[in-house]
């Protein structure tokens, strides 16, 4: 089993389940010197997508899932990474027990564009249920976006 560091909304444990239903969770974590952002404006999706980016400053909250063959596969064509928005790198994450070596999903694309509000609500809520810290649920909740009515 590969161990993979979900992100964004994939730190919902009811989404996973539904896209991972064999592949348990091992815990949450933190990607030091990472910084979860927004890309891919330009690959024709309704809006920016969610990614992570180096950067020496911040950290990312994850949640590690011990994946098996057959969910990674779905979770590969529920994140577009079949369609090629995504591509899929090796990170260390720090743990309270220990460091963790897990692949992740990043957009196949330069850092641009906003992501729509409904979009961050989401994540806003993933990270909320998976016990993300305050200051970083805040850090979301300040992010600017398009409003979704707008939009239309």
């Amino acid at each position: 089993m590969a161990i993979y560091a979900a992100y964004g909304s994939n730190l919902n444990p009811k989404r996973m389940l539904e896209l991972a239903p064999h592949s348990p969770i091992i815990g949450p974590g933190w990607l030091s010197g990472w910084r979860l952002t927004f890309g891919g404006a330009d690959l024709g999706w309704e809006c920016a997508l969610p990614t992570i980016v180096e950067d020496p400053t911040h950290q990312v909250f994850v949640m590690l899932y011990a994946l098996t063959e057959s969910d990674e596969k779905n979770l590969n064509s529920a994140e577009g990474f079949d369609l090629g928005y995504y591509t899929k790198i090796r990170v260390r994450v720090s743990t309270l027990e220990k460091d963790e070596t897990a692949w992740i999903y990043v957009v196949q694309g330069y850092e641009d564009g906003l992501p729509l509000k409904k979009y961050v609500e989401d994540i806003i809520n993933a990270a909320t249920i998976a016990g993300a810290p305050h200051d970083y649920i805040e850090n979301l909740r300040n992010r600017v976006v398009i409003d979704s009515d707008e939009d239309n």
